[in-house]
């Protein structure tokens, strides 16, 4: 900007007065613009326009927001942008649409607009209010850590080989088999003389899977043992082929560990913040049906929910809650474990998949069941 000062500074004594102030506005102008103009290898800054739908520019930090709300990863950020912009310009298709036909001024859509601005506004104060105090300190993760050995320093993994059928196809004739049976080989023979549908899967589970009474009875059982247990409608026909120690160091659990504590912490202080406002605001119930129990005064805040996760123990990377190597035969799910093993009837001990594991396992076996129910 200096040279700008001195070429309008000569101007200005060259030229009259009128003529001058003239010149010095053009070359504003001119500089302006070739300000506003970026080279080629320039970075969009924010706010620059990315794109124009019928006039109604999206920018950089339109953009720039999706990709944070969508969580992409840096190494993926180039590719996403591509295919969240054309996202952008259907959504700024679509809303215009809309509002040609008034559907913003729907009360519907008018109600549902200031819900989501309210539940923005509520979580954006609680976010503040709490900030970095719900970080846990490297003291209280290794505190953890150490207090929870069954989730790492003694983690246990345990193989399993399941049959997997409808809860319906367990007559007491099969669990008689069953309970006689030495191997899940007995078992098979049982179904397959019957003609019995039934899909078989190794899976494993390890001892920060399960809950500690569970784990415990896995824990005191011999190879080979069978087991049995129900799952919604379907059947688990269990045998235990083996259990190995699966350790977790602390550097490979300490963030999963770190972001456990911190989405505890931060439910335990937002609850704490809600029970604040609570004490001190003066809360009226015009309709005395839907006010809340003498028991429980004002009941756990539902606000608090959505700010944490759930309240089991975290999920080590590498070391899911479970990792199944399946294999899915035949045309039904079943599972199944003995009666005298007194297993408690529960979804953990079921042939379910987590995200990482074979989807075309997954879908086999998945296709089996329902071809069953």
């Amino acid at each position: 900007m200096n040279n700008f000062h001195s070429i309008t500074g000569v101007a200005s004594m060259a030229w009259p007065a009128q003529r001058a102030l003239c010149a010095i506005l053009l070359m504003a102008g001119l500089l302006l613009a070739g300000c506003n103009r970026n080279s080629p290898d320039e970075p969009a800054r924010p706010g620059q326009a990315l794109a124009s739908v019928n006039g109604e520019e999206i920018t950089v930090l339109q953009l720039n927001e999706e990709i944070q709300r969508a969580g992409v990863p840096a190494m993926q950020q180039e590719r996403a942008r591509k295919q969240l912009l054309q996202a952008l310009i259907d959504r700024t298709l679509l809303e215009s649409e809309a509002a040609k036909r008034d559907l913003d001024r729907d009360p519907k859509v008018m109600q549902a607009v200031a819900r989501a601005r309210s539940l923005i506004i509520a979580q954006a104060y609680m976010q503040q209010r709490i900030g970095e105090a719900g970080r846990p300190s490297q003291a209280e993760v290794d505190a953890y850590f150490k207090a929870h050995p069954q989730f790492f320093a003694s983690r246990r993994q345990f193989a399993m080989d399941q049959l997997i059928m409808p809860a319906s196809a367990v007559t007491p004739a099969l669990r008689t088999t069953f309970d006689r049976s030495s191997s899940l080989d007995d078992v098979t023979q049982f179904l397959d003389a019957r003609q019995i549908g039934y899909g078989r899967a190794q899976v494993t589970r390890s001892t920060a899977d399960l809950k500690p009474e569970v784990a415990a009875k896995l824990l005191a059982m011999p190879k080979g043992q069978l087991f049995y247990v129900q799952e919604g409608p379907r059947a688990l026909l269990t045998a235990l082929t083996g259990v190995r120690a699966a350790p977790v160091s602390l550097v490979i659990a300490a963030p999963q560990i770190t972001e456990y504590l911190a989405t505890r912490k931060s439910r335990e202080l937002a609850q704490a913040e809600i029970g604040r406002l609570r004490a001190t605001a003066d809360i009226a119930y015009l309709n005395k049906d839907l006010a809340p129990d003498a028991a429980t005064p004002g009941g756990k805040p539902a606000a608090v929910a959505s700010l944490a996760g759930g309240p089991g123990a975290p999920r080590v990377a590498g070391a899911g809650p479970l990792a199944t190597e399946a294999t899915a035969s035949g045309s039904g799910a079943v599972t199944a474990t003995r009666a005298e093993a007194g297993m408690e009837t529960r979804a953990e001990m079921g042939a379910e998949t987590v995200a990482n594991e074979s989807n075309a396992d997954k879908a086999a076996l998945e296709r089996g069941v329902a071809g069953l129910r």
